[in-house]
């Protein structure tokens, strides 16, 4: 029934309800209004404005409201249910519209997002070659300069020499790490496994500790699927090193019978806060949403914060 007919008829109902009183033997008005009929009359009316209005409400427009409320907390980072389409008319062809507008806008912004994601892991690549091949040999030809100037030069300029030459040696290993994270090399050559115990190394510093365990014969994940785990361990570790203030930390690598592999990252730091999300969190929901991958965040079990990401593998797509 059209939302029209729906509230027509029930109005329609309300008053011949009231017509129905009003013309029947328990009240009566006479030729002057006395002021006992006058409070009868008004308050029927008041009654009736009352039961209209909640009717109207509550039968009327509430599949509007339900509509409204879902239209305004729709978000197309986070797989959301739909709203349910309830009976026929306008508002079930609105709700059904609403829902199928979701559905393309999710999956046109999961292939900008993947167009996006695709961009810049290629400009990381380039960027790191760029790092490890041009500033990386010119600061190791500096290096071996100011060695060989070092050897040459009088005791005081030598020991000057050296300390420049020790810091030149420091931050050609800080390219060298920053060239890792933009390229996981580990990662193409020898698995997502090796990736992740090297992540776990690089973040292990003096006051934090991060712990691996990776269960051995997971099943067969394709290079993109791959990629979006890595992506979300090293974002979610880098969060937890900046803002956390955590001493322990783990990353967990496991499967399910179900085909499903689950990578948890959980820290002992000072948790969220109820924090409102932001960027990285974001980040991190965009890269599950291209392989169509669950992410969760909550409380861990050690009172930080808990990342879990669980992601369907090729033996259970096509189980």
């Amino acid at each position: 029934m059209s939302l029209f007919w729906r509230i027509f008829l029930l109005n329609a109902a309300v008053v011949v309800v009231a017509m129905a009183l009003l013309l029947g033997p328990y009240v009566t008005v006479s030729k002057h209004v006395r002021l006992g009929e006058a409070e009868v009359v008004v308050s029927g009316a008041a009654v009736m404005l009352v039961i209209n209005a909640l009717l109207v409400r509550f039968f009327g427009l509430a599949p509007l409201k339900r509509l409204s409320q879902a239209m305004t907390t729709a978000d197309l980072i986070r797989r959301e249910a739909r709203p349910d389409v309830v009976g026929a008319g306008e508002v079930a062809d609105l709700t059904r519209t609403f829902n199928s507008m979701l559905d393309r806008l999710e999956s046109e912004r999961a292939a900008s997002s993947a167009r996006i994601l695709s961009a810049q892991e290629a400009e990381r690549q380039r960027v790191a070659r760029e790092l490890h091949d041009e500033v990386g040999q010119t600061l190791t030809a500096v290096l071996l300069q100011l060695k060989h100037a070092a050897d040459r030069a009088p005791a005081a300029l030598g020991e000057e020499l050296r300390l420049a030459q020790e810091t030149t040696r420091g931050s050609l290993d800080e390219i060298r790490r920053i060239a890792r994270r933009l390229r996981p090399g580990l990662l193409e050559e020898l698995g997502l496994a090796s990736a992740l115990r090297a992540l776990a190394a690089e973040f292990t510093v003096p006051g934090l500790a991060v712990r691996h365990r990776i269960d051995r014969g997971l099943p067969p994940l394709d290079p993109e699927s791959e990629l979006v785990l890595y992506r979300i361990a090293q974002e979610a570790l880098t969060n937890m090193a900046r803002h956390s203030a955590a001493t322990q930390a783990e990353i967990r690598l496991r499967s399910s019978a179900a085909g499903v592999v689950e990578l948890l990252i959980r820290d002992n730091g000072k948790g969220t806060g109820g924090a409102p999300e932001g960027n990285g969190m974001r980040g991190m929901r965009e890269r599950a949403l291209l392989t169509g991958a669950e992410l969760s965040f909550g409380a861990g079990p050690y009172g930080g914060t808990e990342v879990r990401l669980a992601i369907a593998t090729m033996a259970g797509s096509t189980a």
